[in-house]
Parts: C-alpha cells; structure tokens; sequence
C-alpha cells in the first residue's frame, strides 16, 4: 500500500519537503485489535489507586470501535461513561490549529501571515512579532524561553498583559530557527481567530469544528466542563497513599482557550481524530492536514523523554502545528499525536494517517501510566508482539 496523502502546499519549502520525506517509511498492514484483552486490561489498571476515572477510544480502518469508560467521575462518584466530560489540555492546541487552518481555507487569513497583521497582544523581543508568521507560532518557533511566564498566569495575571510582556524577554533564537514549547504566547492564535472571525474564539471553534463534526459534549471554559451533564473532577495521587485526593477545577488554563481551553467526552475526542485522518473532508480536508501534520522541526527534549520512557520504540520526535510526529517501532511508520496535562487532568492522542487507525485517552488524574495505553494499542493495530507497557504483569506476579 503505497503512502497516499501528502499533496503539501509547504512542499515548495525545502526543509520541510526534507524532514518530511525522512518520515515517510513503508507503511505496515493492519491487524485486528483484540478488544476482549484491551478492556481486560483498561479493567485492571483501573484498580491502581492513582487511577480515579479514565475513558478511551480507538478509531480502526476509519471506524470508532471501541470507546468506554472505566473508574469514576470523582472519588465515590458515578461511573465514567463514554459521554463523561474531561479536560482535553493542551490538546486544545491542535483544536486551534485545525480551527486556524479551516479559516485559511476560507480565504480568511494565511498561515503565512505575520502575527503582527492582525490586532493581538503579543509581543516578542525586539519587535520580531512583526515578522512571526502563524505558521511560526502555531508550531513553537518564535524565538523565546519555553513556557514563557507560564507561573504568572497560574498566579492569576491577565493573560493580554502577559503577552505585552514578553517583548522584554532576551531572545533565545531567531525566529523560525528553534522549538520552544509556548502557552501564554500560542494563546495569539485565539486573538488571531477572534479578528478574523468577528465573533468569540468559543462561537468560532462551535460553527467551524465542533457542531460540523458531531462533537456534541465539546466546549471551552471552565462552565462548559462544569455544566456537562456527566463530568470528571480532577484529582492528584501521592506515591505510597491509599487513594488520590479531589482538587479544585482551576481556572488558569482556561484563560488562555488555544492552548489550554477545550473539555469535551472521549467520543468528542475520537471524531475529532477521525477528521484529522482525512475522513471527514468536507470540515478538513486533505491539503489542510498536510499542513498541520508536515513536521517543522526537530523536539531534542521530545525525543530525550521517549527514549527514557519507550525505550526508542517511539522516536524522530518532530514537531508540526501543534502536532507532534514520531517514527513508530522498528518498521518506522509515521504517527502523529500530542499529549496533554493541567492540574488533575491528562489526555493523549495517537494515530497513524496511513491506516486510518488510532487511539485517544482521558484520565481525572496526574498518573502517568494510561500514557502508555498508546503503545499497546498501537502495537496490536501492527500486529507486533504483545509488551506488557502498562507493567500490569509485573504487579499481578507481585
């Protein structure tokens, strides 16, 4: 099966054209993915007391076939179902990349526009906000610290006056020419999508993405979380304690949408991946998603990170706008993902373009193990030999 989609209009940048091309491997036949064993194992990592609620889907040759809950919404609470609503962090990045970019195709702006066109607030040091374009922005390479004042938005500062700030920041590169991981800053693009779309980043991201893909428990802000019929309470587990403790729902991250806004139910989350595939292409269409998952540049601390954790089974750790791509397993097929945290809160989302086929997780804690929920579902997608990721063998021997 030959690779199928990369008619790239970033084609006629000759790096971009380079990095991607060194993505692009054989692709590998699908296997079916044993669902019985998924869910027997999704049941018994539920029972570590880290893991208070936790909901996973898997999209398969295109279809959503698997999507459940496991846990509970908060300590002693109702169950998590399909429906439950979770934070989604900083996958909201990719949410607004996809929003920005649906708005490029509208004619509406071009991600080669410079973010100091447009009426925003941020501004970078030595006025080089006049020459960032979006597509520097959407993919973290405007040339300053990573994280930027990221404290001082958990303490409660205006978000505008935070980007007004960052002019006085010593610049750490040119801009374009390195990857530093942004929140404050990224959050321009909702600015961005608000002048061009004459309405709120929350109307916008409704009429554009949500409603058009059936994501019907989507929303951004604290109260879309918090009104949802059934939602997931955030919690923070202590090693050695006999169960993770309740937090409040906080509100920083919702300050900044784009980066951090967006709450939605694991079926939410599992259309949306099916639209980053290429399969709903009347809302995103194929050249609009080679844009977003073309990679820009290489993630050294991605890749540091994946080589401790997975061993290189993941690596080529490479970044797009807002999307992380890797290399996957030995054969080296392209999948593209991202992951996300806030306090008590985390999610992922993996996928390989190619097969149509890839899995997403929500879980109301801080534990890191459903991270490696990726892995063994993708691994069954390939057909490769089962590893116990989760190390739940190791603790039934124990």
């Amino acid at each position: 099966m030959p690779p199928k989609r990369f008619s790239n209009p970033f084609a006629l940048r000759s790096a971009a054209s380079l990095l991607l091309l060194t993505l692009i491997a054989t692709p590998v036949a699908a296997a079916p993915i044993d669902y019985d064993r998924l869910d027997r194992r999704l049941n018994a990592l539920a029972q570590d007391p880290g893991i208070v609620g936790l909901a996973v889907g898997v999209i398969e040759k295109g279809e959503i076939a698997f999507a459940r809950g496991y846990g509970e919404t908060r300590i002693d609470g109702d169950p998590v179902t399909a429906d439950t609503v979770f934070r989604w962090a900083s996958l909201s990045k990719g949410v607004a990349s996809s929003l920005t970019a649906r708005l490029a195709s509208q004619g509406a702006l071009s991600l080669s526009d410079t973010v100091g066109s447009f009426e925003t607030s941020l501004r970078l040091p030595g006025g080089t906000e006049r020459d960032v374009t979006l597509e520097n922005l959407l993919s973290h390479m405007i040339g300053i610290v990573p994280n930027a004042y990221d404290t001082t938005l958990e303490d409660g500062r205006d978000p505008a006056e935070i980007r007004r700030s960052l002019g006085k920041l010593k610049a750490v590169c040119p801009v374009g020419d390195c990857h530093s991981y942004q929140n404050v800053a990224f959050d321009a693009v909702s600015e961005v999508v608000e002048s061009v779309a004459h309405s709120t980043y929350g109307e916008a991201l409704d009429a554009l993405l949500f409603e058009p893909l059936g994501m019907t428990n989507a929303s951004i802000g604290r109260d879309g979380l918090q009104n949802a019929a059934s939602w997931a309470e955030p919690h923070r587990y202590a090693r050695g304690a006999k169960s993770a403790k309740r937090r409040k729902v906080k509100e920083a991250y919702y300050r900044v949408p784009a980066a951090g806004g967006v709450n939605g139910s694991i079926r939410d989350l599992a259309l949306f991946a099916r639209a980053q595939m290429g399969l709903v292409p009347e809302v995103l269409p194929q050249n609009l998603l080679d844009n977003l998952h073309t990679p820009r540049v290489y993630t050294r601390r991605e890749q540091s990170r994946l080589s401790g954790r997975y061993g290189g089974h993941i690596r080529d750790a490479r970044y797009a706008l807002a999307w992380r791509v890797y290399k996957y397993s030995s054969d080296g097929v392209r999948v593209v993902g991202h992951r996300g945290a806030v306090d008590g809160y985390r999610s992922l989302i993996l996928f390989d373009p190619e097969l149509d086929t890839g899995v997403v997780v929500l879980w109301n804690s801080n534990s890191r193990r459903p991270t490696a929920i990726q892995l063994e579902v993708m691994d069954m997608a390939y057909g490769l030999p089962a590893k116990d990721w989760l190390q739940l063998d190791k603790k039934a021997s124990q």
